[in-house]
């Protein structure tokens, strides 16, 4: 049996509250404006700036595997035991160089914390931002290097997907990750022990924001707040495309989160 997850514990700022109603309670109001958001916007659109940095398209997140794909593995955490109105926001693909700081600046000015699964060949780009990302309270966990469906691969191609990206993930820190997620969430029996062998506990989400899909920022914004609940890990992206749409959503939902009563925390083993 690999090893179970607990849920961390973040101190928000005094006046948040414990708990709340439904999430939508009359016309919602403006988003926060801060950095990463452009003043005077108010409910995000499905426009969104694109820049001249792309990473190769990860589009099918949940394709071929994840909750409602296939049945799942009964030794991933999809949801976690949460004490009270907790949520585990996550951030897949990453790190990316725009949007991932953009992400960063939203989760601080509302003092949530959450996890980022990067990507090994993004990070050995960016590793200034996997110390920003640590340096800011959140957690870093391991989503392999390249991208590949691990379930598809020889033990040997799996145990060097991860383990490449746990050594340069422990370089760049100074410990290894603790937490792992499989792209498009496929585990199988060979790849979580594996996982187990390199010392990580496999994570899935219980809600897909659908921003792969890039179904525009309000439709992510009212996925996350629809199908949210106490203890829920909610899947997003930083990286594998334009996220400016994720950025957006995250501006609008996250506000909301906080006045509902959810206490954004990032994920501990």
């Amino acid at each position: 049996m690999l090893g179970a997850l607990s849920a961390g514990r973040l101190l928000l700022p005094s006046g948040t509250p414990e708990s709340g109603g439904p999430h939508r309670t009359g016309p919602p109001g403006p988003p926060t404006v801060g950095a990463g958001s452009r003043p005077g916007a108010g409910r995000p659109t499905a426009a969104g700036a694109r820049d001249g940095y792309r990473l190769r398209p990860m589009a099918g997140e949940t394709s071929r595997s994840g909750p409602g794909a296939s049945p799942p593995h009964p030794d991933v955490a999809f949801t976690l035991s949460a004490g009270r109105r907790e949520v585990f926001l996550t951030f897949d693909d990453g790190p990316h160089p725009r949007h991932t700081p953009e992400i960063l600046r939203i989760l601080h000015r509302h003092g949530a914390r959450a996890t980022f699964f990067v990507l090994g060949e993004n990070a050995v780009a960016f590793p200034g931002l996997l110390q920003i990302i640590a340096d800011e309270g959140h957690a870093v966990g391991n989503h392999t290097w390249s991208h590949p469906q691990l379930t598809t691969l020889s033990p040997g191609a799996v145990r060097s997907e991860l383990g490449r990206t746990s050594s340069l993930i422990e370089d760049v820190l100074g410990s290894a990750p603790d937490l792992a997620r499989a792209p498009y969430g496929a585990w199988d029996d060979p790849s979580l022990s594996i996982c187990n062998d390199l010392g990580m506990s496999p994570v899935g989400w219980a809600v897909d924001s659908q921003d792969w899909t890039t179904p525009g920022a309000a439709s992510i914004a009212d996925t996350v707040l629809d199908e949210v609940r106490p203890g829920a890990i909610v899947l997003s992206h930083d990286g594998g495309g334009e996220r400016a749409q994720t950025v957006r959503a995250l501006e609008w939902y996250l506000p909301r989160l906080l006045d509902d009563g959810f206490r954004p925390l990032r994920i501990e083993p």
